[in-house]
C-alpha cells in the first residue's frame, strides 16, 4: 500500500515536472513575439492582431500549464511564518489538511463551472472576438481544465507524499517532493529551486 503510494506520487509528479519543463519554454515564446510586435509597430509602422493575441493566450496556457508545477516546487505564495520552521511531521499534516479542505475543493469548482464554458466554445470553435484574430480560443479555454486537473493530481502527490510521512515511510517519498530535513538542507533545496 505503502509503496502504491510512493509510485503514484512520483508518477505525478514526474507528469507535473515534464509538463513544467515544457510549457516553461513559452516564456520565451512570449518574449519574442512581444518583441515582434514591438519592432513591427515602431519600426515598420505595422501591426498584426492575431500577433497580438499571440502573446497573450501564449501567456494563459503557460500559467495554466504550469500550476501544477509550480506547486510541486512549491513555488505558490505561502503565508509560511509557522510552517517553514515546522517539524516534517506538523507540515505533512498541514499540507493533508490544506489539499483536502482547500485545494481539491478550488480545483473541483473551476472544473465544475469552466466545463460549460469550454464545452460550449469548442461546440462553435470559438476564435478570437477581434477581427483579424486568432483562431482556435476554444484550445486555450481547454487549458482550464487542465489547469484544474494538474493542480489537482500535484494535491494527490502532496496527499500521498503526507500519508507516506505521517505513516513512518519518508524514504518512500519521490526526491522531487521530499520534505527537506533541516536548514541547511531547505536553504540548499531553495538555492536548487526545489523548495
Amino acid at each position: 500500500m505503502m509503496r502504491s503510494l510512493g509510485w503514484i506520487a512520483a508518477a505525478i509528479c514526474r507528469l507535473n515536472w515534464w509538463i513544467g519543463q515544457t510549457f516553461s519554454w513559452l516564456s520565451l515564446g512570449i518574449v519574442l513575439v512581444c518583441f515582434t510586435v514591438v519592432v513591427l509597430r515602431y519600426v515598420f509602422a505595422t501591426s498584426y492582431l492575431w500577433l497580438q493575441d499571440l502573446y497573450i493566450w501564449l501567456n494563459g496556457a503557460m500559467f495554466m500549464a504550469v500550476a501544477g508545477f509550480a506547486l510541486l516546487r512549491d513555488d505558490h505564495v505561502r503565508v509560511d511564518i509557522f510552517y517553514r520552521p515546522a517539524r516534517m511531521r506538523t507540515r505533512a499534516l498541514v499540507d493533508l489538511i490544506g489539499v483536502m479542505l482547500f485545494l481539491l475543493p478550488f480545483c473541483w469548482i473551476v472544473y465544475a463551472y469552466s466545463m460549460p464554458f469550454v464545452t460550449r466554445s469548442w461546440s462553435y470553435l470559438e476564435a478570437s472576438a477581434n477581427v483579424g484574430g486568432m483562431p482556435g480560443l476554444f484550445i486555450l479555454k481547454s487549458f482550464i481544465i487542465a489547469f484544474a486537473a494538474l493542480l489537482a493530481l500535484q494535491g494527490v502527490a502532496m496527499i500521498c507524499r503526507s500519508v507516506l510521512v505521517l505513516g513512518g515511510r519518508r524514504d518512500l517519498v519521490p526526491p522531487l517532493m521530499a520534505y527537506p530535513v533541516g536548514a541547511a538542507e531547505a536553504a540548499q533545496d531553495a538555492i536548487r529551486g526545489l523548495h
